[in-house]
C-alpha cells in the first residue's frame, strides 16, 4: 500500500478520537441532611456525532428510604461544587419495569451545561435492550436580531407592509 492512502486514514483515526469527550453525572438524594453526590454513569460522546453517545459506565444508585427525589448534574469532587446546572427527579425513575435515559446538554466545545435523567417505561415485547441509555443535546446558536434595520411607516403611522408580487408581476 501506498504511504498516501495510508496517511490520511490516521489523519481522519486520529481526529475522530480527539474529538470524544467523557462526562461523569453524579447523583444526591434531596433529604434534610444530604449526603455528598456519587457517580451515577460517564457517557463518552462526541459533539459532531452525538447520536453515537454511549453509557461507559453505570451503576445503580443506593438511596435512602425517606428519600423522594433526587438531584442529577456534573459534579467536581475537587471543587466540592457542582459544575453544570443540576435537575431534580423522582427516584420513582430508578423503579423496576424502567430504563435510565441520561440526557447531556453540551455547547459546541463539548462542556456539559446540564443534566437529567428519565425512567423509560421496559416493554419486553419492543427492544431487547434494558440497559441505560445516552441523549446527547449540543445547543446551536439561534436567530439574532437584525439591528438598525429601518421601519417604514404609512402617513397613519403604522408599518408597511410590501406587497408580494406574482411570478407575472415579476
Amino acid at each position: 500500500m501506498k504511504l498516501t492512502t495510508i496517511l490520511p486514514g490516521f489523519i481522519l483515526a486520529s481526529y475522530a478520537a480527539a474529538n470524544e469527550q467523557i462526562s461523569t453525572i453524579y447523583i444526591q438524594a434531596v433529604t434534610a441532611s444530604p449526603a455528598a453526590p456519587v457517580p451515577l454513569a460517564e457517557l463518552e460522546y462526541d459533539v459532531v456525532a452525538p447520536s453515537e453517545a454511549r453509557v461507559i459506565t453505570y451503576e445503580a444508585p443506593e438511596l435512602p428510604d425517606d428519600s423522594t427525589l433526587v438531584r442529577v448534574g456534573v459534579y467536581d469532587p475537587i471543587a466540592k461544587q457542582w459544575a453544570s446546572s443540576t435537575s431534580v427527579a423522582s427516584v420513582e425513575n430508578f423503579g423496576k419495569g424502567y430504563s435510565p435515559a441520561l440526557m447531556l446538554s453540551v455547547d459546541q466545545s463539548g462542556v456539559p451545561i446540564s443534566a437529567s435523567i428519565r425512567g423509560v417505561r421496559i416493554d419486553a415485547g419492543q427492544t431487547r435492550d434494558f440497559g441505560p441509555q445516552a441523549v446527547i443535546l449540543v445547543t446551536a446558536t439561534g436567530k439574532q436580531p437584525e439591528l438598525n434595520k429601518p421601519i417604514v411607516l404609512s402617513p397613519e403611522g403604522k408599518q408597511v407592509v410590501p406587497e408580494e408580487k406574482s411570478m407575472l408581476q415579476k
